[in-house]
């Protein structure tokens, strides 16, 4: 009878030697084995969210800090190429001890690089810490929002643009934000702000040779057009005169860097705060000219090239304007022009002016005072 019965479960046992099988290894119970089982799987599964979760917010993170990059850095490089460029430098500094003979096209890459490090302080540092494929995949989702802002930026000015022409220069037909083929040169209005500034779109031949793309008349990325200029007029004997002062730009810089609906106040000098003096926000934050250009076009989608035009070269021509200057004077004259557009946009502060003298005559500084003669004048009485 006792050797019909079944044996314990090991792991029930309480009394005698735990005495280990064939195989070296001491019995346990199918209970107790999948249960510990169970809590592996369990814990591989919560460290499979923890990861997968750390990722989606890496992914959210860098997508989201990747909207400034063409808005503030580069329109058109690839974020590669600026790494590579300050890479090459680097080592040939510490080969040859300096950099030497470097073409327009390598200092621009450098340019771009440093105003990559200044608007996403951390990522200098975190390229040093990735490796080569972790560097690539953070790259990648930077530019991934990169290119959402622009969509953004450009979806946004072909719809606002269309509105602040018809309400300044109250075109017939008006122009339609949804019809981009009615855009260009065969509007009028559009097409007077697309001109080559040295141009007068007013003549009928420059008009006809413009439409018919005539060799006389190739629009290229090499003339400034006249909506990039105050008043939208050109002086031939000044060409800096009122460049990069529109109206029609101050709107745009206005729509994208602060909100739609600032840029209704255009005429005026903005109200916010005052900033740095060296304004790399408005130095490079400029490229919405580019987009403005392509929503006074006839161009449907995103493009490098127009015809004739290059936008990726009338973004350099931009860029170079105000960072490859020949000399102090020159420097100066676009110091001013960064002035102005910070006032335009940000306003002016005056904190400078409030010195200590000055705050003493003001209600807080004189409440306070009135504050303590009352208990100078209490404790006295007692």
């Amino acid at each position: 009878l006792t050797s019909t019965m079944s044996a314990p479960e090991p792991d029930n046992q309480t009394h005698g030697p735990i005495i280990p099988d064939l195989s070296g290894a001491v019995p346990t119970s199918a209970e107790a084995r999948a249960k510990r089982h169970i809590a592996v799987l369990e814990e591989e599964l919560q460290t499979m969210r923890q990861e997968r979760g750390t990722k989606q917010r890496k992914t959210t993170y860098y997508v989201a800090q990747g909207r400034a990059v063409h808005r503030m850095v580069v329109l058109y490089t690839g974020l590669e190429d600026l790494v590579a460029e300050n890479d090459r430098r680097y080592e040939d500094g510490l080969v040859n001890g300096m950099v030497e003979d470097t073409t327009p096209e390598q200092d621009r890459l450098q340019r771009g690089y440093l105003a990559l490090a200044q608007s996403l302080p951390w990522l200098h540092s975190k390229l040093a810490e990735l490796d080569i494929d972790d560097s690539e995949d953070m790259l990648k989702k930077i530019k991934r929002g990169a290119d959402a802002a622009r969509g953004d930026d450009t979806s946004t000015l072909k719809d606002l643009i269309a509105t602040w022409v018809n309400q300044d220069f109250r075109p017939s037909p008006l122009l339609r934000s949804d019809d981009k083929q009615l855009h260009g040169f065969v509007h009028n209005i559009c097409g007077k702000l697309l001109c080559p500034a040295e141009w007068d779109w007013s003549n009928d031949r420059v008009k006809a040779g413009i439409c018919e793309r005539t060799s006389d008349y190739i629009v290229s990325e090499n003339s400034w057009p006249l909506f990039v200029y105050e008043n939208y007029t050109f002086n031939s004997s000044d060409l800096e005169k009122g460049l990069f002062m529109s109206k029609i730009l101050v709107q745009a810089f206005k729509a994208i860097f602060t909100s739609p609906s600032s840029a209704r106040e255009a005429d005026g000098d903005g109200d916010g705060a005052d900033i740095l003096e060296n304004n790399r926000c408005a130095r490079r934050s400029l490229n919405d000219q580019v987009k403005v250009h392509f929503a006074l076009s006839s161009v449907s989608s995103w493009r490098t090239v127009d015809g004739d035009f290059d936008y990726e070269g009338f973004w350099n021509n931009i860029v170079d304007f105000f960072e490859n200057v020949p000399g102090p004077v020159t420097q100066h004259r676009v110091a001013k022009l960064l002035e102005w557009w910070t006032r335009k946009i940000f306003g002016k502060s005056h904190c400078q002016d409030l010195t200590p003298e000055v705050v003493s005559r003001m209600s807080v500084t004189a409440l306070a005072e009135q504050r303590k003669a009352l208990e100078d004048a209490a404790f006295d009485s007692e």
